[in-house]
């Protein structure tokens, strides 16, 4: 008889190798996502804009999965997963490839809608990735399955990360907004040498990267893939689909939840450069290596997570998580110093569970209306589009507290964010909606 594992399919088939190679996708969109926050600090130096404007970089990159995550659902409901991966990856390599014309221009719109570009190719692929991994195996260990393909997400966000401080940051000229400013004025010749310079810099890692992702695309059309979801045997009805998944209200909560934790993340990892470099004069090299570290936390904790979802149920350990990402938030507002970036750094390991596990919540036992229900959980990741520009505009504006910088107040946001987390987790856990 064989042996029934978690990448073992109802007809016995073995989706190890298809999970390998599915997984390496999370890594892919961890780097493009951990190489774009530190973006928002070099953009806001290199162009002169305001906190607000540069955030504009995480409106643009997060609005592509708003855009294209219905779209990508409704294709792989119509074709398949492998097609929809094929999709995502050729946009994610136009994207990319369109920072070296960005770069010419000069022109911050121009990086922006490479961004969007980009990541109308990463919706594609979140969108199919995620029920495709909670689809390779048995219902019930679905959600450990999907956080253990999860975990190596933050191993490309690790990599994006070092990749920004030691090929963007590190190189870009050391003349601080001030200098540049006022360079601007007197030597403008030679600020637009050093702009140009600096994005350079700034593009050719972007470039490199969609050469990599083109070479990743050549292997997936090469490989054969199976499509482990269960064959439609009426016609594709959407409207109803729709109609079902807004009448769930596990799955409508699960969408809200998921929007809030991604605005949070998003927020706390593209403001911890802000944060050292504001409340503790750090260079925007040395504050990302604390952004290193606040991964580094990420992926130990989403490890151990994983492990503990053997012994507890996911919603409660989301409350509870969600709970201490409120605690470190409130120490981030409060505490001056050093001591104030730790608690930022630390929220990161309360994070680490939460993407995954409402999204595995919010999927579970939808049958092929998770091809579209994914949608709505990758549509939430707009929150990360939002979110940033409303933190932004507090740092530029919040100066009705003398007692607190207007960066700490800022992260007022994230603490709500994390309460609306704790507030779902509490829900699903009273109603024992999700038992592992």
């Amino acid at each position: 008889m064989k042996k029934i594992t978690m990448f073992t399919g109802k007809n016995g088939e073995n989706f190890l190798f298809p999970f390998i190679l599915v997984t390496s996708l999370f890594a892919l969109w961890g780097f493009a996502n951990d190489i774009s926050n530190p973006m928002v600090a070099a953009f806001r130096n290199i162009l002169l804009i305001s906190n607000f404007e540069s955030s504009l970089v995480q409106f643009a990159f997060y609005l592509g999965y708003c855009v294209m995550a219905i779209p990508a659902a409704i294709f792989i409901q119509k074709f398949n997963y492998k097609k929809g991966i094929l999709i995502g990856l050729a946009l994610y390599s136009i994207g990319c490839l369109l920072f070296i014309p960005a770069g010419h221009t000069m022109h911050f719109w121009a990086f922006l809608g490479a961004y969007f570009i980009m990541t109308c190719g990463l919706s594609f692929l979140e969108t199919t990735s995620n029920p495709y991994i909670l689809s390779m195996g048995p219902a019930e260990s679905a959600t450990r399955r999907l956080n253990f393909a999860q975990a190596f997400n933050p191993i490309g966000s690790l990599t994006g990360m070092l990749i920004a401080k030691n090929l963007i940051l590190a190189r870009l000229h050391s003349a601080t907004v001030e200098e540049r400013e006022i360079l601007q004025q007197t030597n403008p010749e030679y600020f637009m040498e050093i702009s140009r310079s600096d994005l350079s810099v700034v593009s050719l890692p972007y470039f490199m990267l969609g050469i990599a992702v083109a070479f990743v695309l050549l292997v997936f059309i090469l490989v054969k893939l199976p499509d482990s979801t269960e064959k439609q045997k009426e016609p594709l009805n959407i409207g109803s689909t729709f109609k079902r998944l807004l009448k769930n209200p596990l799955y409508t909560r699960s969408v809200v939840a998921q929007a809030f934790y991604v605005g949070a993340q998003i927020m706390v990892w593209t403001f911890i450069i802000h944060y050292a470099a504001t409340e503790l004069g750090m260079s925007k090299a040395e504050a990302q290596g604390y952004n290193m570290i606040a991964m580094g936390i990420f992926v130990s904790s989403r490890f151990i997570c994983t492990y503990l979802l053997k012994y507890i149920k996911p919603s409660l350990l989301l409350m509870c998580l969600a709970l201490c990402g409120m605690f470190f938030t409130l120490g981030t507002i409060f505490i001056q110093g050093m001591l104030g970036l730790y608690s930022l750094i630390a929220i990161s390991a309360c994070m680490s569970l939460m993407f995954p596990t409402i999204y595995g919540i919010a999927l579970r036992d939808l049958g092929n209306d998770a091809k579209l229900g994914s949608a709505g959980l990758i549509l939430a990741i707009g929150g990360g589009a939002f979110m940033p520009p409303l933190q932004g505009l507090l740092i530029d504006k919040a100066v009705w507290f003398n007692a607190f910088s207007s960066v700490r107040v800022s992260f007022v946001l994230p603490l709500i964010c994390f309460m609306v987390i704790a507030h779902f987790g509490y829900w699903v856990q009273k109603r024992g909606k999700v038992v592992e």
